[in-house]
């Protein structure tokens, strides 16, 4: 008997008249025309029929086309329906395949396959077979004449396969023999230019960029996503509301993939896909460990071959995660379904996440499942990694979830939330934390007076934290101290610390001393400061705390700024980022930081270029990289960037930016953003805005000094010396100037340097407004001595036309040529004035191989020494038993190999060098 043939079922799918060209996967077919077999193979809704159909419109070559259903899974039905495809090019072809297949005994499947196969490789010319939907087919027997087809296959056909998963027969010999071209689910979905293509010019929905970018994402260029959003979208007017809102509950993502994939499946892989639902990864064992079954890597396998809207993480195949939207919807059929299953899925999600150590992913199932008990043991049990990683925001966020009643009734968690709170500046919460710690450590002092029973409802789980929580108590209510500005308090604690907590104790003894340091810092003695926050951190990183050692480079680096030590506080972030880089990945928080500080640096070195290099570094790393208070330090130095480069309207927007951003810390916050800015007004003539400031902080020109707000006093004084010159009121210009020289005493007997230098300019500047050059020089040059050996040019050159003018007439005086030639060179005003000698000012992160190309003889190395003590000259001289000419040509051999022009710097850069 004849098998009707249906003849919709050979024509190619008629393409819409507007749809997204997609030249680069056309490109991609073509080359594989001299291949045996190109194999479309993605989920449902991957445009693979469009795209072949769009193909084979525009190939050169005869084509014919079948597409298979359910019913094709019978071989003689598949390949009657072969032939026919095969004669709507090639008329009578296959005529004998048929015969033989009506015969009462068939001959062997392979005899026939090579009757047709014959028939092909006598055709004068070549064409395509498309078999679209070939996952319709299950038939063994199917398969293993396609394998047989395709090994024999004459040069006259090109094989197209179009499916959801992928075909039983052996592809890996074809991959490895360079004979099949593959397109998959990465290469079919829809860029976002095409993305875009879609959406206005086929859809006509004109959507922004930003909305294209956010479905696109949402959808991860599944296409029949993007069509149904888009189908969702006509007609609305709320299309703002709908694109963030677009999920896997809406009802046309629903419909569509209820329809194509879930209804499709057996009862047990639908379980298997809406138990695993909760999960935003996917392992075998964890999928046994949820559901139960035993086979979970096999079924992983399985959905990956077909093409389950399953995306493999690994190339090992271990771990795999749903599309996005996919895992929405079985999400939502989970919750519609087994709702009183949920809360036990995660609960067993998150056992096996504690057992394998993903304390993290734990805590975020019990969280999930609102097993809030579980939550608060966990929690108490990862304070130590999270810690060490300087995961307090995601800490507090657990502990905010986890009710009041839990909480206060567990010490060590009471304490951990003291320090998540005191971390993320929430002083308030991190005080109550730590007194409820308190009473029960105060109860077990006195529980032989309680009655009975009285400590019952005290729950430890971390029993090794419990024991140390006097010392740990001690710490944060130091820190609480400190934030607050209560340094004698702050100390109190902190030597509290030092005498509960035993000496191998290095975590609080570490935070402890660091902590007493940031106190002297915070009192303007910052040597003291110095020496005390490095002991401390050596302790911190001997407990195994590097994030937080590294993050401490940023408050040793801005002692030694404070000290006019730029050399060392570059040298201080590179030892941070070389502490970062041996711990390897992923980048521990902190690594950003230490990017921004140097670019601080090179922006004060005016190397603008590479200041905004490490800025875009630090920002290419990403927020876990940071700290806190990264992104306003990294708003503020992009600010002064800015402001070098005199965009100062842009400037003063970055900084209102970071000032929204700013968190505080431990550290003292002595350079106010509010201040910075005020100085951008100063510039701008905007001195009714700068007077505003000064108000609303209360300062005056008669205030008592403080380390505090020394670099607040110095911006008063600049916005008094913008008053005089704006108005020529007397008054202005003698307020800056006592205030200006107080504020100097102040800074010389604290050893700031960087702000004796900031001190002496603003004095000079003064002196100029009040027509009086050589009383301005005589400041200038101080500056300029305490300068040079650091390299420092933006101190001047931010200064403008002004301080050009000064150090032109310092030149004509002989004061520091070469360094006052190379700041005016960084003016671009030079050219016409010879330079004594070219002066190179070496970069700050020179090594020091290369700042010191030259060695020191050992006659000059002894000349060295003394040049560090308080000898003069003659001294030396009779020291060394040498002429004082021998003397000095030794000493200028000096200046000359370590590149400085005086006593004081050849001493300073010997020291940097470790030449002593």
């Amino acid at each position: 008997m004849n098998m009707p043939i249906l003849s919709t079922k050979l024509y190619i799918p008629l393409l819409r008249t507007r749809v997204v060209q997609r030249p680069r996967l056309i490109e991609r077919l073509n080359e594989g025309l001299d291949r045996k077999l190109t194999l479309i193979s993605a989920s449902a809704g991957f445009g693979k029929t469009t795209l072949v159909s769009e193909w084979v419109t525009g190939c050169d070559r005869p084509v014919a086309w079948l597409s298979l259903d359910e019913g094709d899974d019978d071989f003689t039905r598949f390949l009657t329906h072969l032939v026919a495809a095969l004669q709507t090019i090639v008329e009578n072809i296959g005529g004998g395949v048929v015969s033989e297949l009506k015969s009462a005994q068939p001959p062997p499947t392979e005899s026939i396959l090579t009757i047709l196969l014959n028939e092909i490789s006598a055709l004068p010319y070549k064409f395509v077979l498309v078999l679209d939907d070939y996952h319709v087919i299950d038939a063994k027997e199917i398969d293993d004449a396609l394998g047989f087809l395709l090994e024999h296959l004459p040069p006259q056909v090109h094989l197209v396969i179009a499916t959801r998963e992928n075909p039983q027969f052996p592809l890996g010999r074809l991959r490895a023999r360079g004979l099949l071209t593959e397109l998959r689910a990465t290469d079919l979905r829809f860029t976002p230019e095409e993305a875009a293509m879609f959406f206005n010019q086929v859809m006509g929905l004109n959507l922004t960029a930003e909305d294209i970018t956010l479905l696109e994402a949402r959808t991860e260029g599944w296409i029949a996503g993007l069509q149904l959003a888009a189908l969702s979208m006509q007609g609305r007017e709320d299309i703002q509301a709908f694109v963030p809102a677009f999920a896997g509950d809406n009802r046309y993502i629903v419909d569509y993939l209820v329809e194509e994939v879930l209804q499709s499946q057996p009862d047990h892989v639908r379980s298997f896909l809406l138990q695993t639902s909760i999960l935003d990864r996917l392992h075998g064992s964890l999928c046994d460990a949820v559901t139960g079954q035993q086979d979970g890597n096999a079924r992983l396998q399985s959905l990956e071959r077909g093409n389950f809207f399953v995306v493999p993480l690994d190339d090992k195949r271990q771990w795999y995660r749903y599309h996005h939207l996919f895992a929405e919807v079985l999400s939502v059929h989970l919750r519609e379904d087994q709702p009183d299953q949920v809360a036990e899925l995660h609960r067993r999600a998150s056992m096996w996440y504690e057992q394998y150590g993903s304390m993290a992913d734990a805590i975020r199932h019990a969280l999930a499942a609102k097993d809030y008990a579980r939550v608060a043991d966990l929690v108490e049990l990862a304070w130590l990694p999270m810690s060490r990683s300087r995961q307090e925001t995601a800490v507090l966020g657990w502990l905010k979830a986890i009710p009041d009643e839990i909480v206060r009734y567990r010490p060590v968690l009471c304490v951990e939330y003291a320090w998540a709170s005191l971390a993320c500046n929430e002083l308030d919460a991190a005080m109550d934390r730590l007194l409820d710690a308190e009473r029960w450590l105060e109860m077990m002092v006195h529980q032989h007076d309680l009655p009975e029973g009285a400590l019952d409802k005290m729950i430890v789980v971390d029993e090794m934290a419990f024991r140390r929580l006097p010392g740990l108590i001690a710490v944060y209510r130091s820190g609480h101290a400190q934030v607050q500005g209560n340094v004698p308090a702050a100390m109190k604690y902190a030597q509290q610390v030092l005498d509960l907590v035993p000496e191998d104790d290095h975590l609080p003894r570490g935070a402890a001393t660091a902590l007493l340091g940031l106190a002297s810092w915070t009192s303007g003695d910052l040597e003291t400061a110095h020496r005390m926050f490095s002991d401390g951190l050596a302790s911190v990183q001997q407990s195994g705390n590097i994030t937080d050692t590294i993050g401490g480079a940023v408050a040793l680096a801005t002692i030694r700024i404070a000290q006019g030590r730029l050399r060392q506080a570059m040298h201080t972030y590179e030892q941070g980022l070389k502490l970062a880089t041996e711990h390897g990945e992923p980048k521990l928080r902190g690594t950003a930081d230490m990017y921004v500080g140097m670019s601080e640096l090179c922006r004060e070195h005016n190397d603008l270029h590479l200041a905004t290099q490490h800025l875009l570094r630090s920002k290419e790393l990403g927020e876990h990289t940071e700290l806190p208070q990264n992104p306003s330090r990294w708003h503020v130095t992009m600010a002064r960037i800015l402001e070098a480069q005199g965009d100062l309207e842009g400037a003063l927007d970055l900084l209102y930016e970071a000032e929204g951003l700013f968190v505080s810390d431990f550290f003292p916050n002595v350079r106010p953003i509010a201040a910075v800015k005020t100085r951008i007004w100063v510039a701008q003539g905007r001195l009714f805005e700068a007077f505003d400031w000064i108000k609303g902080e209360g300062l005056s020109a008669q205030d008592d000094l403080s380390y505090l707000r020394e670099f607040e006093h110095i911006t008063l004084a600049r916005v008094l010396t913008a008053q005089y010159k704006s108005d020529r009121a007397e008054r202005s210009i003698l307020e800056a100037m006592e205030l200006l020289e107080r504020l100097l005493q102040s800074a010389e007997e604290g050893k700031r340097t960087g702000s004796v230098i900031e001190i002496l300019i603003v004095q000079a500047l003064a002196h100029q407004l009040k027509g009086n050059i050589p009383a301005a020089l005589v400041p200038l040059e101080r500056a300029l001595i305490l300068a040079e050996p650091e390299g420092y040019v933006r101190i001047f050159v931010d200064e403008g036309k002004s301080m050009m003018v000064l150090l032109e007439a310092a030149l004509k005086q002989g004061i520091a040529s070469n360094y006052v030639y190379y700041l005016l060179t960084a003016f671009g005003k030079a050219e016409d004035i010879k330079p004594a000698k070219q002066v190179v000012n070496e970069p700050l992160n020179k090594t020091q191989s290369e700042a010191q190309s030259e060695p020191l003889s050992e006659r000059e190395r002894d000349v060295l020494r003394l040049l560090r003590t308080e000898l003069n000259g003659p001294d030396i001289a009779r020291e060394l038993m040498v002429s004082l000419n021998t003397l000095r040509t030794h000493t200028k051999n000096i200046y000359d190999k370590l590149r400085v022009n005086n006593r004081r710097a050849a001493v300073r850069r010997s020291e940097e060098l470790d030449m002593f």
